[in-house]
């Protein structure tokens, strides 16, 4: 007897699932981390963020949400940042930072020169650069190696 295609579509399903929470591996990677609520699963090799449930808290840009910022290994950082206020300008010794415009427009002081940016364009900013974004904007920022409040410069 030939079983219909939704009805082993859904075993298979079943079973991958069954598999998933139930094969100690698995269950070891997909443990939720009991200081950071909002880390959904991890292992040595990978790090899977819920930036939505992450509070956000205020930054030299505005408002942002972080993940990834206690890696042990420092190897980057993303934050979903609001900038609401023209920023305050700043730089950093160590780190290197790539601004993403997820939304609305204005512009990016970069090392005193002001550049129109809008959404899908991109700004690598070395360490030294002095910056700020002015106007209001969601941005990605991708910190490397990952974010630490100790290289944050002011003049």
């Amino acid at each position: 007897m030939k079983t219909p295609s939704n009805l082993s579509a859904n075993f298979k399903c079943f079973r991958t699932w069954f598999h998933f929470y139930t094969c100690p591996l698995h269950l070891r990677l997909n443990i939720l981390n009991s200081k950071d609520k909002t880390l959904v699963s991890e292992s040595d090799r990978f790090k899977i963020a819920e930036l939505n449930l992450v509070a956000a808290i205020p930054c030299p840009c505005g408002m942002t949400r972080r993940a990834f910022t206690d890696d042990p290994d420092q190897t980057a950082s993303l934050h979903v940042v609001e900038i609401s206020a023209d920023a305050r300008v700043h730089y950093h010794k160590q780190m290197t930072e790539i601004y993403y415009i997820l939304s609305g427009s204005g512009q990016m002081e970069l090392d005193g020169t002001l550049h129109d940016v809008e959404p899908g364009m991109s700004i690598m900013i070395k360490p030294g650069c002095r910056h700020r974004a002015v106007g209001q904007m969601k941005i990605i920022n991708v910190a490397i190696p990952a974010f630490d409040s100790d290289d944050e410069w002011f003049d």
